[in-house]
C-alpha cells in the first residue's frame, strides 16, 4: 500500500485506492494531499488560537487556506509541484501566526498549547531529501487515526470543509468574505486535530452543514451582485464556424477575463460541463462571442475536449488524466493543475492574462459539432421565489403532485443510468428539480411542462444547490409546514466529490430525512457511522429505478 484515499465515490473496491487512484492521481500527489492537509490543520490550530486570544482574522490567510484545502478536492489537482508550493507557503504562514501568537501573549511559552502539530513536519523542499518528506507524508494521512469511527467522521468533516472551502474560495476571489466562515473553518480544523468524542464530532459534522449553507449563500451573492441576477436562459448546445476556446470547472470569473479579452479577436467561448450556469448571469451573457454550452459532463473530457480542436482552460474542479489527442492545447488556472499542463496564474491586478490561449485558438480549427440542441437553465431561488404562489396553486390542485430533487453530481460509474432512469420514469405530474453536473444524464430529455413551468428546473452548479435550498425553504413557507420532510418532496443525490458531502451535511442540518443517496454509499463511512445516519436521517442507497421512482412519488 502506497496511498490511502477514499474520499470520492470511485474509491477503490468502495473501499479506498492504495496505489494510484481511480481518479488518475499519483501516490506521490496523494500523499502530498495528506501532507498538505496536515499542515493546514496545523494552520487552523494556530489561527483558532489566535482569534480565540482576541487576535483579528486575516482574509489573505484565510483565502490561501480556502484555496489550499480546494486544491486537494478529487480531479483538481494532479501535480506534485504545486502541492509542494502549497506546503511551503502554508508552514510560512503558520510560522507567522505563532509569532503573532506569541506577541499577544507576551512570550513565545505562550504557544505551547498551540504545537498540536509536529514540528518536524515544517519541511523545506530544497533542503530536505525527497523522499524523506514523502515517507513523512504518509504517515500523516487519514490512517494516522487508528479508531475507524472516529477517522471516520473526522474525515467526513475534513471532506465537507473542503467543498466549503471551495465555495468560499469561489467568493473571496470576486470580493466577498465572511470572517464567521474563516474563524469555523480553522475551528473545525482545530477540532478533527484533537477531538475523538463521536457524540461531538457528529455535532460538528451538522454545523459544517449549517457553515456550508452559508458559504452557498455568500457565493450566491457574490455572484448575482457581480455578474447581474441569474435568469432564465436558453442556452445553444450545437457550434458556430469560427475557432474558439473551451472553457471548463467552476470559477466565473476566470470566464469573465476570457470574455473580456476575446471581445474582437475572432474567437468564440464555449462553456463546458458545469459552466453552462454562466450562460444565465446576464453580464456574461452579452458577449456576442458567448456562443453556447459543448459536450456533457466532466468525465467525458476525452472525447469532448478532443472533438473540440480548440485551447481548453480548466479552472477549478473537474480535471480528468489528460490525453494525447488534446495535450497540447489545454491549460489549467486557480487551483486546478496537471503535470506538464501550462498553469495560467493571476497578475498582481487580480485577472489571468489569457494571450496564449487566444494566440492559439487563432490557429486551430472550429469546434467539430456533436449536438444541435438547446437546454434551457437558470431557474435561481429568486425567480422560483416570484413563482411560489404558482406552485403551491399547482400542488393543491393535484397538477403537481412531487418535487424530485436530482442534483449533485455526474460521474464514469456505469450505473449513474439510474438517474435518467429515473427522470425516464417519474409522471407527467412530478418536477425535478436540479444543480451540478448531475443534470447531464437527463437534461436533454424531453419531459414537458406542468401549467407552463418545465418538468426540468435547472439552478445551475453544485455551486448553485444553495437555489435548490431556498426553494425548498420557499415552499415549506408557502405550503404552512413546520419543517421540510412535511412538503412533497423527494431527494435522489448524486455524489461524487467533497462539495457533495458538503451539501448532504447542509441537507442533515436541516433536518432532511429519507434522501437517497448514490449510486455508492461513500466509503469513507465506518460501518457504526452508516448506521448511525441510517438510523437518525432514514439515509439510504438508491435502489432500483423503477422502485425508487414509484416510492418516491409516494413519499417513500
Amino acid at each position: 500500500m502506497h496511498m490511502f484515499c477514499y474520499q470520492c465515490q470511485e474509491t477503490g473496491d468502495g473501499k479506498a485506492c492504495t496505489h494510484t487512484g481511480q481518479c488518475g492521481k499519483s501516490e506521490e500527489a496523494a500523499n502530498l494531499q495528506d501532507l498538505l492537509i496536515y499542515v493546514l490543520k496545523g494552520v487552523g490550530i494556530v489561527s483558532d488560537a489566535l482569534i480565540r486570544a482576541g487576535g483579528p482574522i486575516d482574509r489573505r490567510i484565510g483565502m490561501f487556506v480556502c484555496e489550499a484545502l480546494f486544491t486537494t478536492v478529487t480531479d483538481t489537482n494532479f501535480d506534485p509541484h504545486p502541492l509542494r508550493d502549497y506546503i511551503t507557503r502554508a508552514l510560512a504562514i503558520k510560522r507567522q501566526l505563532r509569532a503573532r501568537y506569541a506577541a499577544m501573549v507576551d512570550g513565545p511559552e505562550g504557544c505551547a498549547s498551540t504545537r498540536t502539530v509536529s514540528e518536524d513536519a515544517q519541511v523545506v523542499w530544497d533542503a530536505t531529501d525527497a523522499a524523506e518528506i514523502l515517507k513523512k507524508a504518509y504517515t500523516v494521512g487519514v490512517l494516522a487515526t487508528s479508531d475507524e469511527d472516529v477517522r471516520s467522521l473526522r474525515e467526513l468533516i475534513t471532506y465537507a470543509l473542503k467543498g466549503l472551502a471551495a465555495y468560499t474560495y469561489h467568493a473571496n476571489i470576486l470580493g466577498y468574505f465572511n470572517d464567521a466562515i474563516l474563524a469555523f473553518l480553522y475551528r473545525a480544523l482545530t477540532a478533527v486535530s484533537r477531538n475523538d468524542r463521536l457524540g461531538e464530532l457528529v455535532s460538528l459534522a451538522l454545523e459544517a452543514g449549517k457553515v456550508n449553507i452559508e458559504a452557498m449563500a455568500l457565493l450566491d451573492q457574490a455572484n448575482n451582485e457581480t455578474f447581474g441576477q441569474s435568469r432564465v436562459t436558453e442556452v445553444p448546445l450545437g457550434v458556430r464556424k469560427i475557432p474558439a476556446i473551451l472553457i471548463s470547472g467552476h470559477d466565473l470569473k476566470d470566464l469573465a477575463d476570457l470574455l473580456r479579452q476575446t471581445a474582437g479577436t475572432g474567437v468564440d467561448v464555449y462553456t463546458h460541463s458545469e459552466m453552462i450556469a454562466a450562460h444565465y448571469y446576464p453580464t456574461l451573457n452579452q458577449f456576442a462571442q458567448l456562443a453556447g454550452n459543448y459536450g456533457s459532463a466532466w468525465w467525458n473530457q476525452d472525447e469532448d475536449f478532443a472533438a473540440f480542436n480548440g485551447p481548453i482552460v480548466v479552472t477549478s474542479n473537474c480535471i480528468t488524466p489528460v490525453a494525447p489527442a488534446y495535450a497540447s492545447r489545454i491549460f489549467t488556472t486557480g487551483p486546478a493543475a496537471y503535470p506538464g499542463v501550462p498553469h495560467i496564474t493571476r497578475d498582481t491586478h487580480e485577472g489571468v492574462d489569457f494571450a496564449p490561449v487566444i494566440a492559439l485558438a487563432q490557429r486551430l480549427p472550429p469546434p467539430t459539432a456533436i449536438d444541435r440542441q438547446t437546454f434551457t437553465g437558470g431557474f435561481g431561488w429568486r425567480q422560483l421565489a416570484e413563482a411560489a404562489p404558482r406552485l403551491v396553486e399547482l400542488v393543491r390542485t393535484g397538477e403537481i403532485q412531487r418535487f424530485i430533487v436530482i442534483a449533485g453530481c455526474d460521474g464514469r460509474d456505469a450505473s449513474r443510468t439510474y438517474y435518467r432512469e429515473v427522470a425516464e420514469r417519474l409522471p407527467a405530474t412530478a418536477i425535478i428539480l436540479t444543480a451540478g453536473c448531475a443534470k447531464y444524464r437527463f437534461m436533454k430529455l424531453n419531459l414537458g411542462t406542468i401549467g407552463g413551468i418545465p418538468r426540468i428546473i435547472d439552478a445551475g452548479q453544485c455551486n448553485d444547490c444553495y437555489s435548490l435550498v431556498k426553494i425548498a425553504l420557499l415552499l415549506r413557507d408557502a405550503c404552512a409546514v413546520r419543517s421540510i420532510n412535511e412538503l412533497p418532496i423527494s431527494f435522489d443525490i448524486a455524489w461524487y466529490g467533497q462539495k457533495a458531502v458538503a451539501v448532504l451535511l447542509s441537507l442533515l442540518h436541516l433536518g432532511v430525512t429519507g434522501m437517497r443517496l448514490g449510486p455508492t454509499l461513500p466509503g469513507f463511512l465506518s460501518p457504526r457511522v452508516r448506521a448511525m445516519l441510517i438510523e437518525r436521517f432514514a439515509l439510504r442507497a438508491i435502489g432500483p429505478s423503477a422502485v425508487d421512482a414509484q416510492a418516491m412519488m409516494v413519499g417513500r
